[in-house]
């Protein structure tokens, strides 16, 4: 599935060596940033401000430039400035009196699911573009690295598009309670349960081997597994805000130091293997393809409109997530 780099030195052990600091340092860097109202500023406003300078002048003969680079970088931070605002923007009433907060408005819960569907659309036009553009292989005319593209992009194309259809619960968004043992306020999505996370995952790293073959290592594996293990342990229920949080500080990274994964020690790529393109997109299909007919059993079931309300009221996870949190808590820094 992959090759490392032994032109310049890499051994499995160097390549595992460096994805496993990703992987820490990406899981390092959510707990910073979703703990403290002051740590999500800085890494989400004032850090891609100062970075947006760089790469425009001094590395902009470096960075990349194309437009799916760019929105990927830029969608991503606006996702962690929206869910930042969510969990802390309060103002006063000047007619009551009266404290409020935007995490009470019903019509701000719109916008995690909105974001959330639009870099997963991002994704599967890339996925499109490169099943139709380079069918066989070719270099691509934006990045200049090869692809092998063919039916399985089309397919995880279409499962991306079913992840999307499977998102469900959004207006049961809450807000963490504060305790003495967490401050964070983090954004909790109770109805976002475990098998929906599985399957976005299967998606997303299926994408990245399609799409980014030379990436799909650390923007792939570590990526994806950094915000899905912080969701199943030190902060359950808020996995998109984790998946928001690393990803921008991800497309950062990589905006900044294109070459740590594209050249050197540490380049990991795939093999080009047909056979395993194949099977993780059909892979990727069938899982996403259950997750919808599972939501469509429990609509049928239960007779609750999952773009409406919530639908897995009846899971244990979704009680345990719901439990920490309410939608008119206090909001104080």
């Amino acid at each position: 599935m992959f090759t490392f780099n032994s032109a310049a030195g890499a051994t499995p052990f160097s390549a595992w060596g460096m994805w496993f600091a990703v992987l820490a340092a990406l899981f390092l860097f959510n707990e910073f940033s979703r703990r403290w109202k002051w740590a999500g500023f800085t890494s989400f406003v004032i850090l891609p401000a100062a970075l947006t300078v760089l790469w425009f002048t001094a590395l902009r003969d470096v960075t990349y430039t194309d437009w799916f680079h760019l929105a990927k970088v830029y969608s991503s931070t606006a996702g962690c400035i929206g869910f930042w605002l969510i969990r802390y923007l309060k103002w006063t009433d000047k007619k009551t009196g009266e404290e409020k907060r935007l995490a009470d408005k019903k019509w701000a819960l719109f916008f995690p699911p909105l974001i959330l569907a639009i870099n997963i659309l991002e994704a599967c036009a890339r996925d499109f573009q490169i099943g139709m553009q380079y069918a066989g292989g070719g270099i691509t005319a934006d990045e200049g690295v090869y692809v092998l593209g063919g039916i399985w992009n089309h397919m995880n194309g279409i499962a991306g598009i079913l992840n999307i259809i499977a998102i469900t619960g959004w207006m049961g968004i809450v807000i963490r309670k504060r305790s003495a043992k967490d401050k964070s306020q983090d954004m909790l999505w109770p109805d976002m349960l475990w098998f929906w996370i599985i399957a976005y995952d299967l998606w997303n790293f299926v994408y990245t081997y399609n799409c980014l073959p030379h990436h799909a290592w650390y923007c792939g594996f570590a990526l994806l597994l950094a915000p899905t293990i912080a969701s199943f342990t030190v902060s359950k229920g808020a996995w998109l805000q984790h998946r928001a949080h690393t990803l921008a500080i991800w497309c950062m990274f990589a905006q900044t130091f294109p070459l740590f994964q594209d050249e050197g020690l540490f380049a990991v790529n795939s093999t080009f293997n047909p056979a395993v393109y194949m099977a993780l997109g059909i892979l990727s299909l069938a899982v996403n393809g259950a997750v919808v007919l599972y939501m469509l059993y429990k609509v049928k079931k239960t007779g609750r409109n999952p773009y409406k309300g919530e639908l897995y009221t009846d899971h244990a996870p979704y009680r345990e997530v719901a439990a920490q949190g309410s939608p008119a808590l206090s909001a104080s820094a």
